[in-house]
């Protein structure tokens, strides 16, 4: 919105100055003018690369946590699928113990 603003100043300066004065300080106003135009545009540039590098950091940060959230999973995916797990069932014959009293 700024840009915008100075912008339309730089315009509305230029056009009033062709409109009045002679052609000397009518050449002057428009270099001005240029010049402000143009600083106004390196700023806006400027201010678009730090956002630009500023979401490009951003997006590498989210790349290297996504990276370590699927290492992870792919951990504890492969220490679940590789865990096994053993039953040992003991079983006392109680019949044959009971016999066996009898007999002695």
């Amino acid at each position: 919105m700024k840009k915008v603003i100075v912008l339309s100043t730089v315009l509305a300066l230029g056009a009033l100055g062709m409109a009045c004065g002679d052609a000397a300080s009518n050449n002057t106003a428009t270099n001005a003018n240029k010049s402000v135009a143009n600083a106004a545009n390196a700023a806006a540039n400027a201010a678009n690369s730090a956002a630009n590098a500023m979401a490009n950091a951003a997006n590498a940060m989210a790349n290297a946590a996504n990276a370590g959230t699927t290492t992870t999973a792919n951990s504890a995916n492969a220490a679940h699928s590789n865990s096994t797990t053993t039953t040992t069932t003991t079983t006392t014959n109680t019949n044959a113990a009971a016999a066996n009293a009898n007999h002695k």
